[in-house]
């Protein structure tokens, strides 16, 4: 990957197609309900079809799918030994993170152990309130961070407010408070020099996600699935000047897209010149050894 040729890094991009899909695209009833959330189209890229999106735009970008174990396997999603492979297809844009639902046990550590051996994934993504665990949830979610923490890989986890079941009858059984951030401070406590990245402007738990960045060296904020013109005050503030070396671009693309988060931040202004190239770019490369 050719980092000093890049726009941007996309931090946070999902995959929700196979390349041998047998489906129509129109079929994902899951993704139809978040893009009305988003007031956007609702779109299923492959790994290929993602890379050639992003290397058009002179980025690259982070991709992953979200396991879920109390759901049937579906066909039509990309797994993670896919995203891997089609990932290494197109390193020059493209760098993997796996997901596995922490409620897989021992199986699923065995898993991300093999993801990391043989297919060579980067990171790992987790979505507590779609998975339903705690995040600080020793039994259930340890054995898992232990794994991503020997291999020194960052772990990604969703924070605050999801589109995931927005506007369903009962939330579609998602809890919110699973993801609220303040949890992430136990597992930075209990594994030091494991990165963990809080995915979102952690609405409404802002303040929370704030102290444990400030506080804790190896956590950081993605600026994924919300248009900057509605960024926080305060989220603004602490990406200029204590956290401007601990935020990161992302999209939560395909929901939004780069075109239209670069465009609003444009419109809303707020950064700083000098901040800029570290958010867009330069504090990812650091957090995934790519320079």
């Amino acid at each position: 990957m050719d980092v000093a040729s890049l726009v941007a890094i996309d931090i946070h991009t999902h995959v929700h197609r196979s390349i041998s899909a047998p489906g129509a695209k129109e079929d994902d009833a899951h993704l139809a309900a978040m893009a009305k959330y988003f007031k956007t189209d609702a779109a299923a890229f492959t790994v290929d079809e993602l890379a050639a999106y992003y290397r058009e735009r002179k980025m690259a970008a982070v991709t992953f799918m979200v396991d879920n174990a109390s759901q049937p396997p579906d066909p039509n999603k990309a797994t993670n030994e896919e995203i891997a492979e089609r990932a290494a297809a197109n390193a020059d844009v493209i760098i993997p993170f796996a997901s596995i639902d922490p409620h897989r046990g021992a199986e699923g550590v065995a898993a991300a152990r093999r993801l990391i051996a043989d297919y060579g994934v980067r990171g790992f993504k987790f979505h507590p309130s779609s998975q339903a665990f705690c995040p600080n949830d020793r039994e259930v979610a340890y054995p898992l961070y232990e794994a991503i923490a020997e291999a020194g890989l960052p772990a990604l986890f969703h924070t605050g407010q999801t589109g995931a079941g927005a506007g369903t009858r009962g939330g579609g059984g998602i809890r919110l408070g699973f993801s609220n951030p303040i949890y992430l401070d136990d597992v930075a406590v209990d594994f030091p020099d494991m990165p963990i990245i809080m995915a979102h402007p952690s609405f409404p738990w802002q303040e929370e996600a704030l102290s444990v960045a400030t506080h804790k060296p190896q956590v950081y904020i993605d600026l994924s699935g919300w248009s900057p013109k509605y960024f926080p005050p305060i989220l603004v503030q602490y990406a200029n000047t204590l956290l401007k070396d601990k935020v990161l671009f992302g999209t939560d693309f395909p929901v939004l897209t780069p075109e239209r988060w670069m465009s609003d931040l444009e419109k809303m202004g707020g950064f700083r010149d000098e901040v800029k190239p570290g958010i867009f770019k330069d504090n990812a490369a650091k957090l995934l050894g790519l320079k």
